[in-house]
This record gives structure tokens, C-alpha cells and sequence, in this order.
């Protein structure tokens, strides 16, 4: 796959719309999380990291006229995905100490300042309004089941498990999400993949 070769052409919407219904979906499962990985943290890391937060998006916004186009727009979302399968790695094997929430903190700020980029990039790439209102369609019936769930989840292992524990908790619900983040990056590569048939 070259810049040359790759156009809007090659995406095959089916496999994109999948790849956006899994991102939701690890979305809705992840967001409770969040809170327990970053309580080893500072308040003045936050502080930090949002003027860093601010001044990487500034920097991407700059870069537009390069990299708006499919070609950019597949590999940067693919890292963005790639960051986020290792901090989910990082979760399962290391314990939750303040390296680890450093390390998310971190991995997920990049994604944060590429967002506005991908969402342009997003739209441009789907034009058809039909296609947009499905991927939205998507993206919000996955992120409520995925906060659905996620609540479901921590409530059977307190009451059926009895674990207690927030980190117990946050590392078990970690598994379920790197299946997903799993069938995240491959619906990703196939929708971006030529040829490759459409699912179902």
C-alpha cells in the first residue's frame, strides 16, 4: 500500500463500519477504568499533560495539507490503535503503579491530539450522508453497550466474585477489551486492505 496507489476508493465500508462499532465499543468497556489507572498520578501531571495535549494538536493542525488524505489517515489511526493495544498489554502484565498510569496517560494523549484530525479526516473520507448516519448510528449504540456492560461487569465481580478490589477489578475487565482491541486493528487493516471482501 503506497501513497501513490491508496485513494478513497480502496476503503471498503462495511469492515470501517465494524472498526468504528469495536472503537466504541472499547470506549464504553474502557471508561470506568480510566479512573482507577490514573489515581497513581499527580494533579500537576494532568496540568501538564493538557498544555502538552494542546500544543501536539496545534502542531497536527499545521500538518493538514499533508496528511489529509486516506494513506495518512489509515496509518495514523492504526498507531493510534497500536497505543492503545499496549497499554492494555501494559495493564494485564504490570501492576497499577504510577509508571504504568504515566505510561496510558501518555499513550492516550496521543490519541486525544490526533482526534480532531481523524474525525475531519473521518468525514472527508465517508461523504455520503447515509454512510455518516450509520457510522454515528454505530459508534453510539456500541458505546452504550459497551457502558452497559462494563457496568454489568464490575457488578458480578462484586457480587458474584466479591472482588472488591478497584485494581482486581480493572485488570479482569482488561481482558474483554484486548479481544476487542484485537478485532479493532483488524477490521481497521482489512477495511484499508485491497483486495478484501466485505463482511457477512
Amino acid at each position: 500500500m503506497t501513497e501513490q496507489t491508496l485513494s478513497s476508493d480502496t476503503l471498503h465500508f462495511g469492515w470501517f463500519l465494524a472498526y468504528k462499532f469495536l472503537n466504541s465499543l472499547f470506549l464504553g468497556l474502557s471508561i470506568g477504568a480510566v479512573f482507577t489507572l490514573y489515581e497513581p498520578l499527580s494533579p500537576a501531571t494532568f496540568s501538564a499533560g493538557g498544555i502538552g495535549l494542546a500544543l501536539a494538536t496545534l502542531v497536527i493542525a499545521t500538518q493538514y495539507q499533508r496528511i489529509f488524505n486516506p494513506f495518512w489517515f489509515f496509518r495514523l489511526s492504526l498507531g493510534v490503535e497500536v497505543i492503545i493495544l499496549l497499554g492494555v498489554l501494559g495493564v494485564l502484565i504490570y501492576p497499577i503503579e504510577r509508571s504504568l498510569a504515566l505510561f496510558v496517560y501518555l499513550g492516550y494523549q496521543v490519541t486525544f491530539a490526533l482526534g480532531s484530525y481523524l474525525v475531519r479526516c473521518e468525514t472527508l473520507l465517508v461523504v455520503e450522508q447515509r454512510r455518516l448516519t450509520q457510522l454515528d448510528v454505530a459508534k453510539q449504540i456500541a458505546y452504550l453497550l459497551g457502558m452497559g456492560s462494563s457496568w454489568l461487569g464490575y457488578l458480578l465481580m462484586e457480587t458474584e466474585l466479591g472482588l472488591t478490589t478497584k485494581a482486581s477489578q480493572v485488570v479482569i475487565i482488561h481482558w474483554p477489551l484486548l479481544v476487542v482491541q484485537g478485532g479493532v486493528i483488524a477490521c481497521l487493516y482489512i477495511a484499508f486492505a485491497r483486495p478484501a471482501p466485505a463482511p457477512g
